[in-house]
This record gives structure tokens, sequence and C-alpha cells, in this order.
């Protein structure tokens, strides 16, 4: 990624860069799902701590797919804005079985993205 970047199509080729192993994007599937459910669970509850609880719940399923399958850092700690939409992005693909086919589409940005 040269500079950074500002809009999320910017931001997607890194993104999913960074997301290659399958069982990493399952975790971020798992925890995502986890803290909108937690989340709605709060609202309606009207819990605050809950809402917290949701958001470390989350990271936490996607922070363990990056340290112990992709082997890397989360995008989240550089890019935190830009980084969540991403991941609405991916879990919205992968739940309708499209992720693979946007790894599959982006392959030429990401052999770039590695080379820079």
């Amino acid at each position: 990624m040269n500079g950074r970047p500002t809009t999320l199509d910017e931001f997607w080729p890194f993104y999913v860069s960074q997301h290659l192993n399958p069982v990493n994007r399952r975790l971020h599937v798992c925890g995502t799902t986890s803290g909108l459910l937690l989340g709605i669970s709060a609202l309606i509850g009207r819990a605050p701590l809950l809402i917290v609880a949701a958001i470390v719940l989350a990271y936490a399923f996607a922070w363990a797919g990056h340290s112990f399958y992709e082997r890397n850092l989360p995008a989240t700690f550089a890019h935190p804005l830009l980084s969540l939409r991403a991941d609405l992005r991916m879990y919205w693909l992968t739940l309708r079985g499209e992720m693979d086919a946007e790894i599959l589409m982006r392959t030429q940005q990401l052999k770039q993205l590695r080379a820079d």
C-alpha cells in the first residue's frame, strides 16, 4: 500500500492480503457474529457494559486468527475505521460465499502488495 489509504476501496486489497487463511476468516465471522449478537442484546437490555464485552469478544476472535493462523498483525492497529468497514465487507462476502472468489480476483493486486 503506497501512502495511507483514505477510502475503503484503496484499503481493501491490503485488507484481503492480511486475510488469506480460511481459518482466520472463519474466526472473524465467529467474532463478528458473536459481537453483533451481544451488542444487540446489550442495546435491547440497556446494558452498556455488554457493548464493551461485545467489542472485546469480536476482537478476541480476530486477533486469535491473526496470531495463530495468519501470523500477522491485525489491520485494526494502523487503520481502525477502515479495518472495521473492511471486516464488515469481508463478513458479508463470506456469508454470501463470495470471499474466496474475491481473493482469487485480487491475486495480482496481492502479489504487488507483497512486493512493496
